[in-house]
């Protein structure tokens, strides 16, 4: 299994934080960094390789990803667009790398390690949502209809769910998707998010919703993400004497 982290973005709602590293290099409780704590639970759970997209501060996030001992094999794709393109324009620049199933992930994303056990294990192509969050107001949701994904979106309220950028992807449901997001790409449309083109094809995928409810699942946008986010992974930790072994 190789998984897909997209870490091309400027990061720029996060202020100081990120005015010397990319923000995936943030630090969170107990000794890690976003990254590294992604890193270490793929490694844990079986993921044997990650591609990692980069832009901003791209040598930066290199040299640190590979210095990191707990890690699965790692190769680097550059978007070096990343400041007038948005992530779609990342995938298309990894696809020729991505071949069979894969793990796809933002690289600002906290998650908890029963978590990605079980996006892991499930028979069909998954993204997670939560049935038990409140709807946010600016971050994705998920359009669920007869136990399937139809559209995925910041917009998107009826019949919706809050979802999270974290996906399983089997060959046949990512051929689809990355086929229209080539399509997009090279017809010029390359500063939407990549969800605009699963949203054309969904109807030829079978994308089902996976529902963590209460887990740790969260993207850090903002210093107040970061600051929610670090008590969250703290809490978690602590409740496990510290050892974190599935969180």
């Amino acid at each position: 299994m190789k998984a897909l982290i997209l870490n091309s973005g400027l990061g720029s709602r996060m202020r100081v934080l990120t005015k010397e590293h990319p923000k995936c290099m943030t630090d969170l409780p107990f000794g890690e960094s976003i990254l590294s704590r992604q890193l270490r639970l793929l490694s844990e759970c079986g993921v044997e390789e990650a591609c990692i997209t980069t832009g901003y501060y791209d040598k930066v996030l290199a040299d640190y990803a590979e210095s990191l001992e707990k890690r699965p094999r790692l190769t680097f794709v550059k978007n070096e667009r990343y400041a007038e393109t948005n992530y779609i324009f990342s995938i298309y620049r990894a696809i020729s790398r991505l071949e069979g199933d894969i793990l796809l992930l933002h690289g600002d994303l906290v998650f908890q390690k029963t978590l990605l056990f079980k996006v892991l294990a499930s028979p069909k192509s998954c993204m997670t949502v939560s049935s038990t969050q409140p709807l946010p107001e600016k971050d994705f949701k998920a359009v669920v209809k007869e136990g399937r994904i139809k559209a995925v979106g910041i917009h998107f309220f009826e019949s919706a769910v809050a979802a999270q950028p974290l996906y399983l992807l089997k060959e046949a449901d990512k051929k689809v998707w990355f086929e229209e997001i080539k399509r997009f790409v090279e017809e010029g449309n390359d500063k939407v998010y990549a969800e605009n083109a699963l949203n054309e094809v969904s109807d030829r995928m079978e994308l089902v919703p996976l529902d963590v409810l209460d887990a740790l699942d969260a993207e850090v946008d903002t210093p107040e993400d970061f600051d929610a986010v670090s008590e969250l992974v703290r809490k978690c930790g602590e409740s496990l004497a510290g050892k974190d072994e599935m969180c």
